[in-house]
């Protein structure tokens, strides 16, 4: 079944052409009435270049007006030649049989009946166009009239194809696909929305999660904030750097550089409160720190860093490089990642 568009937007044009393997585009004066396109024909010859294959209106009371306006259509600086559009009528069967026979191709459209779709055929329409939405909306199976187009082409070796038209929603184009018709054309909300599906959604972010897991590093996940303190420096120094860093934790170094503990928003709290204020101007070596900090290498798979924040049940955790520290991974950085649960906060 091919795929065509139903459109005269052309941001939704360039959007679907963007698939690659959109075979042509339906357009009706309505939806150009509609999106205040005053130029038709300078619409129609832009379509002309964008499109593999365009089909447009060519409107008459009598099969001459509609031959004239097919004429004049081709006598537009067009890319290519369109398909033309004519509404079901004895007068359109007439058309399109004198327009077949110089050589053109013709959609038959707005048809509702077999017996509709019957002349069309005869007359040689290239497409067959019956549309699904409009007749659902006034009651009639719109489906079955689908499938004996379908049955009629085949059963009597006619060249027409069956277009679907009129879609409203997904189910229209499994239904398109499951009655045998050649062609479904689609408004872009439509189309952009066939690939979509919630156990597709869940599959794919599980996917994306263990392949994380198992491929990235801690290193392509740590902050740029590095906050280090040494162990002479003051608790205000700590809290201001902590502060900066937007981090709720400061490594602490020894004269080496070396990591030789962790001060935490926690740890800040807690001495607040229990020695008060005064306690900012003193060293943390006088404070006291956590001498043994979780740590992480910086080559390590981010799943051992998911396993260590299970375990430790910590925020964060210091990254090094041999004893060095450099960086801080946070638990919420896992978190947006979806490699952890917000229970982990």
């Amino acid at each position: 079944m091919q795929l065509y568009l139903d459109s005269v937007d052309f941001k939704e044009i360039e959007a679907a052409l963007d698939f690659g393997f959109i075979k042509g585009l339906t357009t009706t004066p309505t939806f150009m009435h509609r999106h205040g396109i005053t130029d038709i024909d300078g619409a129609i010859v832009k379509l002309s270049g964008m499109v593999p294959e365009l089909q447009v209106e060519a409107l008459g009371d009598t099969p001459d007006a509609i031959l004239a306006e097919a004429e004049r259509l081709l006598g537009l600086p067009l890319e290519r030649e369109p398909v033309f559009k004519v509404p079901i009528s004895n007068e359109g069967v007439k058309a399109c049989k004198r327009l077949t026979d110089k050589g053109h191709r013709v959609n038959v459209h707005l048809i509702y009946t077999l017996n509709q779709a019957y002349m069309a055929m005869e007359a040689g329409a290239a497409f067959i166009c019956p549309l699904a939405g409009r007749m659902q909306d006034q009651g009639h199976d719109a489906i079955m009239l689908f499938e004996q187009c379908v049955d009629v082409i085949e059963r009597y070796g006619y060249d027409s194809k069956v277009m679907f038209s009129s879609v409203r929603h997904a189910e229209h184009v499994r239904q398109a696909m499951l009655a045998g018709v050649h062609v479904c054309t689609m408004p872009f909300s439509v189309m952009k929305n066939l690939c979509e599906n919630t156990l597709t959604a869940i599959g794919t972010a599980q996917f994306r999660e263990h392949t994380a897991l198992m491929t990235m590093r801690v290193k392509d996940v740590i902050r740029d904030s590095n906050p280090v303190c040494q162990t002479s420096e003051t608790l205000n120094n700590a809290m201001v750097k902590m502060t900066e860093s937007r981090l709720g934790t400061v490594t602490l170094v020894d004269k080496s550089g070396d990591v030789a503990g962790v001060f935490t928003d926690g740890d800040l709290r807690r001495k607040l409160q229990a020695d008060g204020r005064a306690i900012l101007d003193k060293k943390l070596a006088d404070i006291g720190f956590s001498a043994s900090p979780i740590t992480i290498d910086r080559d390590a798979l981010l799943n051992d860093a998911v396993r260590a924040f299970k375990k430790a049940q910590v925020d964060s955790i210091i990254v090094v490089d041999g004893k060095k520290p450099v960086g801080v991974v946070d638990v919420q950085d896992l978190i947006k990642l979806g490699l952890l649960g917000q229970e982990h906060l």
